[in-house]
């Protein structure tokens, strides 16, 4: 994340002396993006992050591209989807996928985490249609909450603590590490005034949670396509004190303040994140174009070097017919999309717009999976045709 932040006691200069209690030094760990180039924080655990009691077998975790495909405006019908697994990992169901990220759904009938998960191959962004609960990490508890954007950087080990009620979420996971916007920063990272957000709406960890007992925790690591089961003599969540600039946040979708015109916008004024090849985008409630002969619906568009998918998550969606919340359309590159026959003309007039989406624009062809091939709503291509 762009601004520092610290929690609990480490020594005023870094790499140097800070002994526990007992006279023994506390560990220091540095976690670093982009080698030594990127963001980082430095960590003060009570036990030695290294100490491995023994490793599990590694399990497949990965998801095939359905390479046949093809060509086509897609609907994925996930609506009505009420469990994709029996926990947290195993319900996490990716449905489109390319080098540079991934995203799918995750609806788990256990809410409960006996472990804790490390994503050792990619940032990841969950976002929270339903639920409400806290992130624990060694960076801290986060609340979280329907309507958040929750930014895990890899390696973060962590797991969620739900509280009683549905869970269902967005999950998008990157190759690269996943920012703020460029162009709402100024040189030193701070976010600029015109931006739709600022750091007063960014959540960050705000207490510690250190666990000092001794005994086997299991940590699912993430790398290369595998679960790697890890058992470790310690809690992972033995941190006193940690600061820097690397850290899970949580940003609500309801604090993204829209900007609006005369005229139509593009969807880069909805942008709230980007990585390297994809950028992520937030439609909220807004007030429509106020030009007097606007037309608020959006205008037909032909994806020329881009992948457009729309994650529906409330509201009417004014551009759309038969699209449901928690339902997903991914508009290929190469072919032109725009609102279902009749929806411009009854868009005139309109003041205003309740819907909200999450929207992943893509620089590289973006394919479902094998898994997603049983959501695919076959009359979707053809719902152009009056």
């Amino acid at each position: 994340m762009a601004f520092y932040h610290r929690l609990g006691e480490f020594p005023p200069k870094r790499h140097t002396q800070f002994r526990q209690p007992d006279g023994s030094l506390y560990k220091e760990e540095l976690v670093s993006s982009k080698g030594f180039s990127g963001i980082y924080s430095t960590m003060y655990h009570i036990h030695n992050p290294n100490r491995v009691s023994s490793i599990g077998k590694p399990q497949i975790y990965s998801w095939e591209i359905a390479s046949d495909y093809g060509l086509r405006q897609t609907h994925l019908n996930t609506s009505k989807v009420t469990s994709t697994g029996s926990d947290y990992l195993t319900a996490r169901k990716m449905l489109l996928k390319n080098p540079d990220v991934m995203m799918g759904i995750c609806i788990p009938e256990n809410q409960k985490m006996d472990y804790y998960f490390k994503n050792a191959d990619g940032d990841e962004v969950i976002f929270i249609h339903e639920g409400k609960g806290m992130l624990l990490s060694q960076f801290g508890r986060l609340e979280v909450k329907a309507g958040d954007y929750v930014v895990i950087p890899r390696t973060t080990i962590y797991r969620f603590e739900w509280k009683k009620g549905k869970v269902r979420l967005l999950v998008i996971e990157a190759s690269s590490p996943i920012e703020t916007v460029r162009r709402y920063r100024n040189e030193v990272g701070q976010l600029l005034e015109h931006s739709p957000y600022c750091e007063r709406d960014i959540r960050v960890p705000d207490k510690l949670v250190i666990e000092k007992e001794q005994g086997d925790y299991l940590v699912q690591i993430k790398k290369n396509g595998h679960l790697y089961p890890y058992f470790y003599r310690h809690s992972p969540l033995d941190v006193v004190g940690w600061d820097g600039y690397l850290y899970p946040y949580a940003l609500s979708i309801h604090d993204f303040e829209p900007i609006t015109g005369r005229i139509h916008q593009p969807p880069p004024v909805h942008q709230t994140f980007q990585s390297a090849g994809f950028v992520i985008c937030s439609f909220v409630p807004r007030l429509f174009d106020y030009h007097p002969q606007s037309i608020p619906a959006p205008y037909n568009h032909s994806n020329i070097d881009s992948d457009e998918v729309l994650y529906y998550v409330d509201g009417e969606f004014m551009s759309r017919k038969g699209i449901q919340a928690g339902s997903f359309t991914l508009h290929m590159g190469g072919l032109p999309h725009g609102p279902h026959p009749g929806l411009v003309e009854k868009s005139i007039g309109a003041t205003k717009t309740e819907e909200t989406a999450v929207m992943l624009d893509t620089f590289r062809s973006l394919q479902p999976t094998q898994d997603a091939l049983q959501f695919v709503d076959k009359n979707y291509p053809m719902s152009w045709t009056e």
